[in-house]
């Protein structure tokens, strides 16, 4: 037996072991030629008398994170060869039996007559956790980096390798629904709880564990083939199952606004697939994997969520001829709620931190905030006590610049005033090596403006952090005119070693991501002063697609801070800049009702003290409404272009300004930044996705309603007379 990505053994006592370990790679995958080499292994061991089972286990330090995404793009591009060859039936046909492979391929090994066990260490995710779910025993390591689950909703597929028929039948109907409709990783001793593992041992054990169930005589037989198999839940059709599937699909509506075909698929299929055997459901699961797999919305998803972010974290964007930056020690000036979480972050990935404030307390303080986050770990059983320990060694906290002199970068995250960043600028400089990078963590102000307190303008770059900083995944990192290559390639260093995903963006007010999200909430408040109630906005907003109503969004950046860059973007651009109706709202709330936002518990909403119910809108809202609209009279569609419109609009400007140089990055950071509605693939590719022409002519009709803010900029008129697309000019571009 020739295999290319498995190493094959067979012990003693007649037990093989299927090593996977794929060369030239750092994690193993699923593509065509792995599927090849399960096959064989399957037919070996099903066809041999002297082998009695089979462990399959990985020669990495992960098992798998599951299939290569670009062979079903593959997939995609087949179908549309033959649909033009051959006809769409035909190409359905191919395509329909192509993207089952795996899933009969699974069955096969679950039905082949022989008992296989896994051994899990590591990542495991998607198709490489429904392979293990295909076996008939399952050993996981116990360590903090052993992963599994089914994160397939989250580029908008699911799992279809009989994931979701396996999962329904190892637990409770809903517990099974809210895990693929979350697409959570679990932990090991959560994954055998829940039921989808059978014994969890050390990392060195878990092969030998897996032969010993082997040993002992394991099954061949899941327990969904055996004759008096029952489902957790019981049946569909029954007392207990209209206790489950009324709820279940209200819940789908509720959380998803029927927005991704995906999340239904898994309703239908765990639905449809409980009241049949395991081979038809298999067979129903296949179909709507297929649909799925051509849905636009997967597409979009695939391809900014998987490829995209996957190349810009890989460093996409990074000068190659500048080598590799030695980050060792790393200081963040400002110790508040974003120094603090900057501070995190850093020391978390093992660099030490020198967290400078205005006095020993308040730096001080800053340092406790790791303390806070680590033991909220500690009490989830996610940490111990010496990784607190450890991680608080890495950082010191001071008042003292000269404490800086070491550090290789500098980030600073004081007061968003230009008075105040410069003579912070000056006094950093005056301490740092000549070699450092400076980096200013401004969500708004130009870097090439700061860069004029800075003696040497090209070592001075943007590193934007969103908040709160521990979470948000994505970092914008702005270029002044001056940046050179050294601090970009310095920056793009240091976000990949704390682990999140850089855009690089040119200089600009409010740069890229939060123009955006400016524009997103200047509707909101418009809206508001035009008369539609409040929690309309809300609603739609999150039927749109995003995550949070721009109300809401508003509370949590502050509403005082909101009031203070219309004020200095109204002195510094002009009172054109502005929006005379959004200045009266907000003023109205800071400085008449002294309504900040979230952090004084009072905004557009209430905010009860912790513990005592949720937040409510403020029903002095009404009273800000110079007009009230019947909301029966007021057509949702339009409120939900309104939205999504007005913030793909100002994604375009950016790209027309040349602050946005790359559509993957204005897509990655549109969703990963402010949450725009990730089923479009984000702010371009919702554009590209229904066509400029058609979004000119949608922009246009909101334009003649809502005014000139609806324009479409030049660039997206030249491309609705061409028929181009972000990605087409992109295209062109790369092919020059």
């Amino acid at each position: 037996m020739e295999l290319q990505n498995f190493r094959f053994e067979i012990d003693a006592d007649g037990i093989a072991l299927a090593t996977w370990d794929m060369a030239g790679r750092s994690m193993n995958v699923i593509t065509p030629a792995v599927m090849e080499d399960l096959s064989a292994i399957v037919e070996t061991v099903a066809s041999d008398a002297a082998i009695k089972g089979c462990v399959i286990a990985s020669g990495k330090e992960t098992f798998s994170g599951g299939a290569d995404l670009t062979m079903l793009q593959g997939l995609g591009a087949e179908y549309a060869r033959l649909a033009g060859e051959k006809g769409p039936d035909e190409a359905m046909r191919f395509f329909f039996e192509e993207s089952r492979k795996l899933s009969l391929l699974y069955r096969r090994l679950e039905t082949c007559g022989k008992p296989f066990a896994a051994a899990v260490a590591g990542t495991c995710l998607g198709g490489a956790f429904e392979l293990a779910l295909a076996c008939h025993y399952r050993v996981l390591g116990n360590d903090d980096a052993t992963r599994v689950g089914l994160p397939e909703i989250k580029v908008g597929l699911f799992p279809g390798a009989g994931g979701t028929q396996r999962i329904a039948r190892l637990m409770q109907t809903g517990d099974a629904l809210q895990l693929l409709f979350r697409g959570d990783q679990l932990r090991p001793l959560m994954a055998k709880n829940m039921g989808l593992a059978h014994e969890v041992a050390p990392r060195a054990e878990i092969v030998e564990k897996a032969k010993a169930w082997i040993k002992a005589g394991g099954s061949a037989v899941a327990p969904w083939d055996l004759p008096k198999f029952k489902a957790p839940s019981g049946k569909v059709y029954s007392p207990a199952g209209m206790m489950i599937w009324p709820p279940a699909n209200a819940i789908y509506r509720r959380e998803t606004h029927d927005n991704y075909p995906a999340a239904k698929a898994i309703l239908k299929s765990v639905y449809e697939g409980l009241q049949l055997p395991m081979d038809l459901a298999l067979k129903v699961e296949s179909r709507y994997f297929a649909n799925i797999l051509r849905s636009k919305e997967a597409a979009a998803m695939i391809r900014t969520l998987f490829l995209s972010k996957g190349e810009l974290e890989k460093g996409a964007r990074r000068p190659a001829a500048v080598p590799k930056s030695a980050l060792r020690t790393v200081g963040v000036v400002g110790a508040g709620f974003m120094g603090a979480g900057i501070a995190y972050v850093t020391a978390n990935a093992g660099m030490k931190v020198v967290l400078v404030d205005r006095d020993q307390e308040a730096a001080d303080k800053g340092k406790a905030y790791s303390h806070k986050l680590v033991t909220d770990q500690i009490n989830k059983g996610r940490a111990k006590s010496a990784d607190r320990d450890a991680l608080l060694e890495r950082i010191t906290a001071t008042p003292d610049y000269a404490a800086l002199a070491e550090c290789d970068l500098v980030i600073e995250a004081v007061f968003e005033d230009p008075k105040v960043k410069d003579e912070v600028i000056r006094k950093i400089e005056a301490a740092i090596r000549p070699d450092c990078i400076f980096a200013s963590n401004t969500s708004t102000l130009p870097i090439s403006g700061l860069a004029k307190s800075s003696s040497r303008p090209g070592q001075f770059i943007g590193i934007h952090f969103f908040s709160p900083v521990e979470k948000m995944m994505l970092v914008e990192i702005i270029k002044g005119r001056e940046t050179g290559d050294a601090a970009l390639a310095a920056a793009l260093d240091y976000v990949r070693a704390i682990k999140k995903t850089p855009i690089v963006v040119n200089d600009a007010r409010g740069f890229f991501a939060n123009r955006c999200v400016g524009a997103y909430i200047l509707e909101g408040h418009l809206m508001l002063g035009e008369g539609v109630p409040a929690a309309m906005i809300e609603n739609v907003a999150r039927m749109a697609g995003m995550p949070v109503g721009p109300l809401s969004l508003n509370d949590e950046v502050g509403v005082d801070l909101a009031l203070r860059i219309l004020k200095a973007t109204k002195a510094q651009v002009g009172e054109a800049a502005v929006n005379p109706a959004q200045e009266q709202i907000l003023t109205a709330l800071v400085e008449r009702e002294g309504r900040l936002g979230r952090k004084n518990r009072k905004g557009f909403y209430d905010y009860p003290p912790k513990g005592q119910g949720q937040k409510k809108l403020w029903p002095g809202l009404a009273d800000l409404q110079p007009t009230k609209l019947d909301p029966d009279t007021i057509s949702v569609q339009e409120l939900k272009h309104r939205f999504l419109v007005a913030q793909a609009l100002e994604a375009a400007r950016t790209v027309e300004e040349g602050v946005v140089t790359d559509p993957r990055e204005a897509d990655v950071g549109s969703i990963l930044g402010f949450g725009f509605a990730p089923f479009t693939g984000g702010a371009l590719s919702y554009i590209d996705g229904m066509g400029a022409k058609a979004f000119v002519e949608l922009a246009r009709s909101l334009e003649a309603r809502h005014g000139e803010r609806f324009e479409p900029n030049k660039l997206l008129l030249d491309m609705a007379e061409t028929g181009g697309s972000f990605y087409g000019r992109e295209a062109q571009k790369a092919a020059a």
